[in-house]
């Protein structure tokens, strides 16, 4: 009784005090209550308690439900039955409310049903002792029903503590008594107040797939009513719901799956078909619409191989998925978007027409089938082309509405790409020109022009821009043409700008094109100028323009050198943010590709010229500045170099330019080595420059590495690791450099080792593990020449298996995926002379890091990391054969049987054995995952398996279980 009073007290504080202290502190308690055996007996009772206010039902019901579903294994075997009777006599005292506890309590009963067996639930199993109930309590039925809707769903419901060969056998036991269930929902129909919840089950049970024959659900009564249901104003969205699920139930992805569905489908399909005139009701509710049309949407997805075949009933069905889409609300309009998808490759894919054999049947079928649907989507490209339209309100509108708008377009473009696809992007593109046309046209009397349908029809055509061919010469000269003549409104110019940078292969491929580059650019520095937006735009589609365009812009490189020297230095109106200004970088950079080589170095230290001069001037302030400056006011100017580097594709001149400016580098470098944000920029400027460069690099390189050697003793910066990896993968198999790396290797792992001695260091240091055990991949992959002899290797395995369970999804990954690369090093002919040396270093620790494997596998990693756990797993199988058996065996047998059974263990052991076998370890992981799922399955049983298996302890002695 105590304990029932606080409770109570814990909730009236939860729900009525007024200080947030008080009401968190009573959270808390309350859910560490949740997790105590004592809740059960405590809800139990206060549930049963007349006195008990709404507040504790609710609480009490979801304790007991939550309960049942994770922790069932807490009681005695011999408390089921008694548990049962209970929450049946609770089901009976809220079956007229409240409505929450009552479906809290059902969930609670089929959360039991599917964890304890139909023997041992008794009277026949759930579905039988079910409907016995209903017979003996006619006015609890609702109740029941409740019940009888949830129990089909709780099979997929994965909150369930059950064990993964439970939830099949429960599956199978629904699926038994299916007549059972339909039975009792058939009886319901007669009684008109429970039609809905007869319905709704309906649906429930028919997610059990493919359990009915189609044949006999074609006459089922319980079809029949929900198909008569459709237009009935209290019934219509049970029977939806029931007829959704029928479509799906007789959906097939093959021609042959559909013949035996076909008596169920020609039922359906005429019932929906006749639903076509509400579409266009305006007196419908918007939710009444919206229902109809998601029957054709799923019918349109359901059917669409049938569909594709172009027969006269298909194209009905198009033709009222043609009406949805022109539906003016775009929540209703975009539900057909994925049929439309499927549908062109349904068209286009050589898959669908396989089964002809013949080419020249595929292509004519492909030809016929085109051509019936080309009309369909030639309308659908004029109704969505309209959607994308700016509303008048925009700027007012939230930014999260705006983000939806955007959101929007991104849907309609992708519909567009599907219609050029099936009509190709010269028939596409006409019928969006002459919505440009059309948008232009109507503002020819000196009205203000209103900017928004133009803007429209531009997106539509930049959208298919990778559909449109490049020897295109009816429609792209015209737009090209007409696009200096737009008024230059933000986000017409915005769009203006992004179309021109789509078209830049046009350009470059056109006959004209040369001629139309100069009205482009300064298009281009319009949208420089105009607003922040327009700007980012310009600058994009610059970088694109010089990308395809480089050599026809070669000769204008003094006017392009000023545009780029406004936008870096802000002169005048140009507002191109420091982030866009890289595209400006890149695009000029592309350009000198294409010099000869003495003048793309001179062109390459004229680019450099504006960053390199900040940096100097920063410099030249002496040290104390140089600390003490914002890291953004030197990592922009660093970027800028990095990009030159990246994008300039000449080796010689970029190591030139990096030898150079070495000293530069350098000195922040020196005086910036604590600062992570300069020391990652200047890293990857380091990188492009190597990556580019190469073996031209000459002695910048082994300054460069000496550098972060020494830096990284004091400074422990992630990104001089990452630095070295780069230089790992150019250098690493060049013979001339293997002194220089192996000392610098050495040297990083040592210092890694010495900062990563336990998981806490792990866990506060995520980045600098994730590079670490990167850069020993690619060791291995590069130079494991240099590293299996290595003094380092034996500490730095040690160090991996300190790390495997650190949280951190990537530091993680990366260490398991350094211990896959050790196992799979005998896979390559090059590691397969280092196996030996591999070996003294791994089969000492074998058992330790197989038992902290499945540690992990089991629980002490998230499960969304258990597919890299279960490679690491099998390989480490594959290398070691029967020791790694013997080592999988040991760590299993800690395991306790409360937590997982003799037999879900030896599947586990099997799996691995069939790796060691030669068995391609692809198909081998549902043991894992299944071993998984049942040490996962609640906190407790979690907590027994990592504390038999206690992953932190590198050496753990066995003890038999």
């Amino acid at each position: 009784m105590a304990l029932e009073n606080i409770v109570k007290e814990a909730l009236n504080a939860l729900y009525h005090h007024p200080d947030d202290a008080v009401r968190s502190q009573a959270d808390q308690w309350l859910q560490e209550f949740q997790r105590t055996i004592d809740a059960w007996q405590v809800s139990d009772n206060l549930l049963h308690d007349a006195s008990s206010n709404v507040e504790t039902l609710i609480f009490c019901s979801q304790t007991l439900r939550s309960k049942v579903q994770r922790d069932f294994e807490e009681l005695p075997s011999e408390a089921f039955r008694s548990l049962r009777d209970s929450l049946n006599n609770l089901l009976k005292t809220f079956h007229k409310g409240p409505p929450k506890v009552r479906t809290q309590i059902s969930l609670a009963v089929a959360a039991l049903a599917v964890q304890v067996p139909a023997e041992d639930w008794g009277d026949g199993g759930i579905m039988n002792w079910l409907r016995d109930e209903m017979n003996s309590n006619p006015d609890i039925v609702p109740s029941f029903l409740e019940l009888l809707r949830v129990l089909p769903e709780e099979v997929f419901n994965y909150k369930i503590a059950a064990r993964p060969e439970r939830r099949r056998k429960f599956e199978n036991e629904l699926a038994s008594t299916m007549d059972v269930a339909l039975g009792i929902l058939t009886a319901c129909l007669n009684i008109p107040e429970l039609k809905e919840q007869a319905l709704e089950a309906f649906a429930s049970w028919l997610r059990l797939r493919h359990r009915i024959p189609a044949s006999v659900l074609a006459t089922h009564p319980l079809v029949l009513t929900a198909l008569s249901s459709l237009t009935s104003d209290v019934l219509s969205e049970a029977a939806v719901n029931v007829i959704s699920e029928l479509i799906h139930y007789t959906s097939a992805r093959n021609i042959e799956g559909f013949s035996v569905h076909m008596p169920l489908i020609q039922v359906i399909v005429p019932q929906v078909m006749n639903l076509k005139p509400q579409l266009r009701d305006s007196s419908k509710d918007e939710e009444d619409v919206k229902a109809i049309a998601r029957l054709f949407a799923d019918m349109g997805d359901s059917y669409v191989e049938l569909i594709a075949t172009g027969s006269d009933e298909s194209m009905m069905i198009v033709h009222a998925l043609l009406e949805v889409a022109a539906h003016p609300e775009y929540d209703i309009a975009s539900m057909t978007f994925n049929f439309w998808h499927n549908l062109q490759i349904c068209l286009i894919e050589r898959e669908s027409y396989l089964s002809l054999g013949n080419e020249s049947l595929i292509e004519a079928e492909r030809n016929r089938r085109v051509q019936v649907f080309r009309s369909s989507y030639e309308s659908l490209v004029s109704m969505v082309s309209c959607k994308v339209q700016y509303p008048q309100d925009y700027s007012q509108l939230s930014k999260e509405d705006q983000k939806d708008f955007k959101q929007t377009r991104y849907a309609v473009a992708d519909v567009l790409i599907d219609a050029a696809l099936v009509l190709g992007g010269e028939a596409t593109l006409r019928i969006l020109y002459m919505k440009l046309v059309e948008a232009l046209s109507g503002h020819q009397n000196g009205d203000m022009m209103d900017w928004r349908p133009s803007e429209a029809a531009l997106y539509c055509i930049r959208a298919i821009s990778d559909l449109v061919p490049f020897i295109e010469a009816e429609v792209m000269p015209q737009i090209m043409s007409l696009l200096p003549k737009l008024p230059h409104q933000s986000l017409l110019l915005q769009t203006v700008c992004l179309t021109v940078g789509a078209y830049s292969k046009w350009i470059d491929a056109s006959p004209n094109g040369l001629s139309f580059l100069p009205s482009v650019i300064d298009i281009l520095v319009s949208g420089m100028s105009m607003s922040e937006e327009s700007a980012a735009a310009a600058a994009l589609a610059f970088r694109h323009i010089c990308d395809d365009c480089g050599k026809k812009l070669c000769g204008s490189l003094d006017g392009l050198f000023q545009i780029y020297q406004r936008a870096m230095t802000g002169e005048g109106s140009f507002k191109v943010a420091a982030q866009d200004s890289l595209h400006l970088v890149e695009a000029l950079s592309i350009v000198i590709t294409e010099l000869p080589p003495d003048q793309a170095k001179k062109a390459l230290e004229a680019l450099c010229i504006p960053a390199v001069a900040s940096l100097q001037e920063v410099i030249n302030q002496g040290p104390l500045v140089l600390g003490q400056k914002p890291a953004r006011e030197i990592t922009v100017h660093i970027d800028r170099l990095a990009n030159i580097f990246r994008y300039v594709n000449n080796p010689e001149a970029v190591a030139d330019a990096i030898q150079r400016l070495w000293p530069l580098f350098k000195a922040i470098f020196d005086i910036r080595a604590w600062d992570m944000r300069t020391m990652e920029s200047l890293c990857r400027a380091c990188k492009h420059a190597v990556r580019t460069s190469k073996r031209f690099m000459g002695v910048t390189i082994g300054a460069m590495l000496e550098e972060i050697q020494g830096l990284y003793k004091q400074h422990h910066q992630p990104c001089f690791l990452y630095l070295s990896s780069e230089v790992i993968k150019i250098f690493g198999s060049d013979p001339s450099c293997a002194d220089y790396l192996k000392v610098l290797i050495e040297s990083l792992f040592s210092n890694t080792a010495c900062l990563l001695t336990k998981i806490q260091d792990f866990t506060s240091r995520p980045d600098i593990a994730d590079d670490c055990f990167l850069l020993a991949s690619r060791c291995i992959r590069y130079c494991p020449h240099l590293l299996f002899p290595s003094p380092v290797f034996p500490s730095l395995v040690e160090c991996s298996m300190i790390g495997i369970t650190v949280q951190h999804r990537e530091a993680s990954n990366s260490i398991l995926s350094f211990l896959s690369d050790i196992f799979d090093l005998g896979k390559s002919s090059q590691g397969q002379q280092f196996v030996p040396m591999r070996d003294n270093v791994i089969v000492p620790r074998g058992a330790s890091i197989t038992r902290i494997l499945v540690a992990a596998a089991t629980g002490a990693l998230p499960s969304s990391r258990l597919e890299t756990v279960a490679y690491a797993l099998l390989a480490l199988s594959r290398a070691y054969g029967s020791k790694a058996l013997e080592w999988a065996k040991e760590s299993v047998c800690l395991i306790p049987v409360s937590a997982a059974t003799d037999m879900e263990k030896s599947r586990f052991v099997q799996a691995l054995s069939d790796a060691a076998s030669g068995v391609d370890i692809k198909g081998l992981t549902i043991p894992i995952e299944e071993l998984s799922e049942v040490c996962r399955r609640n906190r407790t049983v979690q907590e027994i398996v990592q504390e038999a298996l206690r992953p932190l302890e590198l050496n753990l002695a066995y003890v038999s279980s």
